[in-house]
């Protein structure tokens, strides 16, 4: 007698990948095995410093900000034993001194005074204040306020005289290149993203300002940039994780 044969079980289909909800609203609605949505709804995206929802501040990462150390690391170690990175420093520099008029690269890093740049953060402070931001705002102050709590000891430990100073001490790191830094950056973290192009230029129009005036080592310069990096991952937090705007 022939047997009957049996029915093999259903197999399943290999491009039927997703799975779908039960008991939804509708059928084949896929979800995800972790229990997550698709995708992050709109709304629930962190809206910018003026309320447009799905943008945030750019955060330097932790390579970013570890490339930044060990570079201030190496240039102060370079500058405490004059070695060939700080003699080569000095060449440059001394090439660059006056390659300008005196009255454009004094304009230029006149934008590092306290007295220009902090009005500037203050005014974007109050806005952020205004807007509820309060935290984003004491955060962009503190970073403002460890500038020459950082600043001071670096030039009095290191002790680099000027290029046009040699007789004078405490020019390592940059001052004014820091506090434009930090107050620029400061004020486009707190009033909107598209100001962070107007930061960098202006920082550096300040940094370019001093080594042309001779006002500063380019080393100088670049380390207070490396410095600054980790102050502004402070506003640049509390913007993403701040009040609404």
């Amino acid at each position: 007698m022939r047997e009957t044969p049996r029915a093999e079980p259903p197999q399943p289909r290999p491009h039927r990948a997703s799975a779908h909800t039960a008991g939804a609203s509708c059928s084949g609605t896929p979800h995800r095995s972790d229990g997550r949505p698709p995708q992050t709804p709109r709304g629930a995206r962190q809206p910018d410093p003026l309320g447009r929802p799905g943008t945030t501040p750019p955060v330097p990462g932790r390579p970013a900000l570890f490339s930044a150390l060990v570079a201030l690391v190496v240039v102060t170690w370079q500058v405490l034993v004059h070695g060939p990175l700080a003699r080569l420093d000095e060449r440059v520099s001394r090439s660059l001194v006056d390659a300008v008029p005196r009255s454009l690269s004094e304009l230029a890093s006149d934008l590092g005074n306290m007295t220009v740049a902090l009005p500037v953060l203050a005014c974007a402070m109050a806005y952020a204040v205004w807007r509820g931001r309060w935290p984003a705002a004491l955060f962009a102050g503190s970073a403002m306020a460890l500038v020459p709590l950082l600043v001071i000891p670096l030039k009095e430990w290191t002790a680099r005289p000027g290029p046009l100073e040699p007789w004078a001490a405490g020019y390592y790191p940059s001052g004014h290149t820091a506090t434009a830094m930090v107050a620029y950056f400061g004020t486009a973290f707190l009033v909107s993203n598209r100001l962070i192009p107007v930061a960098a230029l202006l920082t550096a129009i300040t940094g370019t300002g001093l080594v042309l005036r001779g006002f500063h080592w380019p080393l100088d310069v670049l380390a207070s940039v490396a410095l600054c990096l980790p102050l502004l991952r402070w506003p640049v937090y509390a913007a993403r994780r701040g009040g609404p705007a």
